[in-house]
């Protein structure tokens, strides 16, 4: 999951908050925080009582308890309808703006990996190492105001990456360089992007920003993807934008037309046939997602292959806002053809140079009911669907449907629709979910999703079903402090390995993961905040060998200082049994970085962080993380090895608003 891009989108609505008297009922939906009826009785408030006059007049609105207010109070402001949004030419509302920072990143990796030892001799040839050094390097800039504009470029080496100067190749210094320019709300010009930008459109399912979570502990507002549109892209993921020009025009009171064009060259691998008789002379066999471009063969792959995408979306949506109707046309040509290695479960997978996708999308809330769904056809004829239900039952009950149909050869570059899968295909289910608060400061949440591969898979040799269910309960004691237990079964198809004899090939069978997670966060006082977590899994497969088992305990302190010094450290345990049985936990990282560590193996994880605010303008982040393993004599695998028990790295960062 892109778990940058939904940062970056949440920090964006922190700096610059959704206005509560001017928010429409899909910007409302994109916070991902409201349910379906908290949306429309909030409408409903502002149509019979005018403007809201503070925040807090939230709590005179039905289903707006003390726990939600204070969730969206960082992403919500109130201001006046009238107020004029023009404050001049755009540089000066730019020069003018608050939101307007640079952002300067050093990290490295403090020991030695075998990527950057000197090449020995194998087999008379040398072996491979990267060309760059272990620095990671980055620099962005960005300033933004909600509905007005965005402007920004960013620039990044990642470790082992040269920098380079080549102009004619697209390399400026920086392997990854990416810059947009977005204006907002320009009379009947809605949008206009140019340079690098994301589209969302319907339930995702042909066009998906990333902006995205579906199934998790937040079971039911998280279903629904919501048509944002246009969106700035200013992310460090290097495949997941469009390169080019967008625009979103009102062609009516309750019509808007949008029109895309990109084109880019990403990374694959391009390949010759050997056969004279072969269906492509040149193809590759796949797009490279990566994004390094470190040792020679990944600077030979690096945008070797043309991708043009065009397309538009034409939307209807109703005065009240409870009806919205869209279809929408997404054309890809590649300049080598895509043929997948000749493997059974690749039988349905999308060849040749060009894909035409068209789909229809709609919503619609009726009471406390809301509907929404969308349908696709790809070209090779595949379909593809979801649609759900949302349901307030009561003011502490809400409930969700959603059923998901995707065939094996439904094909859609950029979709990511809800589903089990990384990719909507080959794929059927059924999702239930459920929330109560039974009483205050209690909550409730549970979900039972099932599905099932109609067609072979990788490392599932035959068609298969599966299941995922999660029961989260939670304690809100304070207003500062938040106590759940989670837990979670996922039983999923796999192919048991060989044994020589009683399976001399792969079949299929079945993993079930089994974790509990318990977490406590609580802020004694107004500068000390303490959480606690503690996530243990277990996980056998159907072939009569044991459980294999993981578990992870952390303690996390954050302190403050003073206003301008905030310190944050952990120090976690952690033992696993195997790779399979590895433990995610997230952590704090420097502003508009993500840090999400796989733990496996035996060993002990810390990391501490000192934020600085010099002044107004200037801000600094240090970071040190450091594993260290027990019973192991190397850390990592490849050229990523390192020789001992210890990997650390430092981060620093340098905020400069302006």
């Amino acid at each position: 999951m892109p778990y940058e891009d939904l940062y970056e989108t949440l920090l964006q609505y922190y700096q610059t908050p959704i206005n509560l008297n001017t928010a429409t009922r899909e910007e409302l939906r994109s916070l991902l925080l409201l349910s379906e009826n908290q949306i429309t009785t909030l409408l409903r408030h502002r149509e019979a009582n005018g403007d809201l006059l503070s925040v807090y007049e939230l709590q005179s609105i039905e289903g707006y308890d003390l726990r939600t207010i204070n969730r969206i109070l960082p992403f919500m402001s109130v201001l006046s309808s009238n107020l004029n949004a023009s404050r001049g030419s755009l540089w000066q509302r730019i020069a003018s703006e608050d939101n307007n920072a640079l952002y300067l990143r050093y990290e490295r990796v403090l020991q030695q990996r075998r990527g950057y030892t000197p090449p020995t001799l194998f087999q008379g040839r040398p072996t491979t190492r990267y060309l760059g050094s272990p620095d990671k390097m980055l620099i962005r800039y960005r300033v933004s105001h909600t509905k007005d504009f965005s402007l920004g470029f960013a620039m990044e080496k990642d470790a082992g990456e040269p920098l380079t100067w080549n102009p004619k190749n697209g390399q400026f210094g920086a392997d990854y360089v990416s810059a947009h320019l977005l204006l907002q709300e320009r009379g009947r010009l809605k949008t206009l992007a140019l340079g690098d930008y994301q589209l969302q459109f319907g339930q995702g399912l042909l066009l998906s920003s990333g902006f995205g979570v579906g199934k998790g502990a937040e079971t039911i507002t998280t279903l629904r993807r919501s048509s944002v549109g246009v969106r700035a892209y200013s992310s460090l993921l290097e495949n997941a934008f469009f390169r080019g020009g967008a625009a979103t025009v009102q062609v009516a009171p309750t019509v808007q037309a949008t029109g895309f064009a990109s084109h880019k060259n990403v990374d694959a691998n391009l390949q010759q046939a050997q056969d004279s008789l072969a269906q492509f002379d040149e193809f590759t066999s796949g797009l490279l997602y990566t994004g390094f471009h470190r040792t020679a063969s990944e600077i030979a792959n690096r945008h070797q292959l043309a991708e043009t995408v065009g397309g538009g979306n034409l939307g209807y949506t109703s005065r009240n806002g409870n009806l919205a109707v869209a279809a929408t046309g997404v054309f890809t040509h590649y300049g080598t053809p895509l043929l997948k290695r000749a493997e059974p479960y690749n039988r349905f997978e999308f060849s040749g140079k060009q894909n035409l996708a068209l789909s229809l999308n709609y919503s619609y809330v009726w009471h406390n009911l809301l509907l929404f769904g969308e349908t696709a056809r790809s070209s090779g004829g595949g379909l593809g669907t979801v649609n759900g239900l949302l349901a307030s039952l009561g003011p502490t009950v809400d409930a969700a449907v959603l059923a998901r149909h995707y065939d094996a050869n439904f094909h859609t570059i950029y979709g990511n629709a809800f589903g089990e899968n990384t990719r909507n295909i080959n794929e059927t289910g059924v999702y239930l979910g459920l929330k109560v608060r039974p009483v205050a400061r209690w909550e409730v949440s549970a979900y039972y999703d099932q599905f099932s591969f109609p067609w072979l898979r990788y490392r599932a040799s035959a068609p298969t079903h599966g299941h995922d269910a999660l029961l989260r309960l939670a304690f809100a004691p304070a207003k500062t402090s938040l106590l759940y237990v989670q837990l979670r079964q996922r039983l999923k198809p796999r192919d048991l390995p060989t044994d020589g004899q009683v399976r001399p090939v792969p079949l299929p069978g079945q993993q079930l993961r089994q974790s509990v997670l318990m977490y406590y966060n609580s802020a004694p006082t107004t500068f000390l905040e303490l959480r606690t977590r503690v996530q243990a899994s277990r996980l056998r497969d159907d072939d009569g060998r044991a459980w294999r088992r993981g578990y992870v305990l952390a303690q996390d302190v954050s302190y403050r200082l003073n206003p301008a010094v905030k310190l944050t450290g952990r120090y976690s345990l952690f033992d696993s049994d195997d790779y399979d049985t590895r433990q995610y936990v997230y952590e704090q990282d420097v502003l508009l970085a993500v840090s999400i560590p796989a733990l496996y193996g035996q060993g002990t994880r810390i990391y501490g962080i000192a934020e600085v605010r010099v002044n107004r303008a200037i801000t600094f982040w240090l970071r040190y993380a450091e594993t260290r393993y027990r019973y192991q004599n190397t850390v990592g695998t490849g050229l990523e090895t390192i020789q001992g028990s210890l990997r650390g790295e430092v981060k620093a960062q340098m905020r400069v608003k302006f």
